[in-house]
């Protein structure tokens, strides 16, 4: 398990020291932040920038309200990832791949990292339709050009519109 320590929080952004060795940019870190109440709180950060003499500097994902230098930083060595896939249709889900809609927890379910490679330009099949969202307001004065699709795979099922 590779550990560093906070050496520095300006609002949402966090310098870590890793002594041993240095997270690969979009990791995402792990740190404990005390709620007031004795409880512990798990903020997800993700690493931005290598900042040289060991140091990383990484995003929060939520409030930083508490965090102070010295705390443990723990990288998990993956970058985040979101769950996919019919079980998701319907939901709200945040950043990090949590449930937010107080429903039941997603298990089981694929997930793909937030970052990925666009696909080929020449794997796309253009096309010229509207990608109706059905809110009116952006429908009528900002409408979206339906996305390109894979020639080369068809989308699953659930991603298709």
């Amino acid at each position: 398990m590779n550990t560093g320590t906070v050496v520095q929080v300006i609002g949402p952004v966090i310098d870590v020291r890793f002594p041993d060795e240095i997270p690969a940019i979009y990791n995402a870190l792990t740190v404990g932040i005390d709620s007031g109440d004795g409880q512990l709180r798990q903020v997800v950060c993700e690493v931005q920038q290598h900042l040289g003499d060991d140091k990383v500097r990484a995003v929060a994902m939520d409030s930083t309200d508490g965090l102070a230098r010295g705390v443990e930083v723990v990288d998990t060595g993956v970058a985040m990832t979101v769950p996919v896939g019919e079980q998701t249709l319907g939901r709200l889900i945040n950043v990090i791949g949590d449930t937010i809609d107080h429903g039941e927890q997603l298990v089981d379910v694929e997930r793909w990292p937030i970052h990925r490679p666009a696909p080929d330009f020449e794997s796309l099949d253009p096309t010229d339709e509207v990608f109706e969202t059905g809110i009116k307001v952006v429908d009528l004065i900002a409408p979206y050009v339906r996305a390109a699709r894979s020639a080369s795979s068809a989308a699953p099922a659930w991603a298709r519109p």
